[in-house]
């Protein structure tokens, strides 16, 4: 059997050690390994949670690449046709990465009310359109058929539906100005079939989802005339490669935009949580280090005779600090395993209790997203326990120093 870990077993197993005068401070090495960890594990979690959130709310509201004509328009309404007869649609076959291709189309248009009115975004969608965003963040109702005939069925936030005061079932008219403003506009009488709620309120307070053959029929487009394509990806980390293969691609007339290059501001504010889960890994590190050092220098210390005596009958520095970081990796362990079991309670019940809310205003969420990936805690628990564990081996020379005559008469 290896002795020095059978010598560390016996010290913490030994009564004394529980009631000596380093108990007090390995305690709180302990406890600050464990909270430490929670912390670690709550930055990790809510950053690259709010980051994925944020990014499948702006794909589902845009797509991950939007195609269009190539011209000076950055309204969000699209005003300028494009033919469907492209060699991208439905299936882009050239790009590997592209998951999904749908059409899409977008006009500006004024809800009426009998006691209020206001400006949105009328967003056309066909029967490619792929629902499963909006069935996610669906609070009543259910979502829009456009497979066969034109529908006057449409999708709105609850937003909007507060503000209007138009509740589920509710008919209510929309105008559109036409091209010869003298003239009366488009008139359509629209039904909520449906009210969603993404917490996204940039998009929420101003999206209306409806068929696109209504904006076909206003604009006098084509059957086969869309505003633009909608782009889906599998893999977000490769956007910007795929968004120049998508360029490149297609036509020259055409031009694609990532969703990271049409709101490069939110995706710079989400990217400073990458710097601010480092940040506070390294501090954290450091203080459970630092503790650590501490405590295990307390034990060398106090067991000065013990270090004497083990010299004295033959065992190297060597062997003997290997006594002391067993000692210590077991502290580390006890830390580990107490901020693990805390931090996945504190987890797991934010991820299906949501008991801590945020602005939307502010966050684009209502609640702490949550992303839980056992993969990186594991690495986190590594990582921690090989930099605790390396920043006690410098303290551990301190046995080299002791002394067998003067630590045995010692007393």
């Amino acid at each position: 059997m290896n002795y020095e870990l059978f010598i560390a077993k016996r010290i913490i197993a030994a009564k004394q050690y529980k009631s000596s005068v380093s108990s007090p401070i390995i305690k709180i090495a302990i406890i600050a390994i464990t909270i430490g960890i929670v912390i670690m594990m709550i930055a990790i979690s809510t950053g690259i949670g709010l980051q994925l959130k944020i990014r499948e709310k702006l794909a589902g509201f845009n797509g991950h690449i939007q195609i269009t004509n190539f011209d000076t328009n950055n309204s969000g309404i699209t005003l300028m046709p494009v033919s469907k007869n492209q060699d991208f649609y439905p299936i882009f076959s050239n790009v590997e990465a592209v998951n999904k291709v749908q059409v899409f189309a977008t006009k500006a248009g004024i809800i009426r009310t009998e006691t209020d009115f206001e400006g949105v975004i009328f967003k056309g969608v066909s029967n490619d359109y792929d629902w499963s965003f909006f069935k996610e963040y669906l609070v009543k109702g259910s979502l829009p058929n456009y497979s066969t005939e034109v529908s006057y069925e449409v999708l709105i936030s609850s937003e909007i539906s507060n503000r209007l005061k138009i509740n589920l079932g509710d008919e209510f008219n929309m105008l559109f100005v036409k091209d010869n403003p003298s003239k009366a506009p488009w008139l359509r009488v629209l039904k909520v079939v449906g009210i969603y709620n993404s917490g996204f309120q940039e998009f929420d307070e101003n999206f209306v989802i409806a068929d696109i053959r209504h904006i076909q029929k206003m604009n006098r487009w084509k059957e086969d005339e869309v505003g633009g394509f909608e782009v889906f990806i599998n893999d977000f980390d490769t956007i910007d490669e795929t968004s120049q293969e998508v360029y490149e691609q297609t036509a020259s007339t055409l031009n694609s935009q990532s969703i990271v290059e049409k709101y490069p501001e939110i995706f710079e504010w989400i990217n400073l949580f990458d710097t601010n889960i480092y940040v506070i890994i390294v501090i954290m590190v450091l203080v459970a280090g630092i503790n650590m050092i501490t405590a295990l220098l307390v034990l060398i210390l106090e067991r000065t005779q013990m270090v004497g005596i083990l010299k004295a009958l033959g065992s190297t520095n060597m062997s003997i600090r290997k006594v002391f970081l067993y000692n210590a990796s077991y502290l580390i362990l006890r830390g580990l395993f107490w901020g693990n079991l805390i931090g996945l309670l504190i987890l797991f019940s934010q991820k299906y209790g949501n008991f801590i809310s945020l602005d939307p205003t502010t966050y684009y969420v209502n609640t702490v997203p949550i992303y839980i990936d056992f993969g990186y805690i594991l690495l986190l628990n590594i990582g921690t326990l090989i930099l605790c564990f390396l920043m006690l081996i410098i303290p551990s020379v301190i046995v080299s120093k002791i002394s067998p005559v003067k630590s045995i008469k010692f007393e």
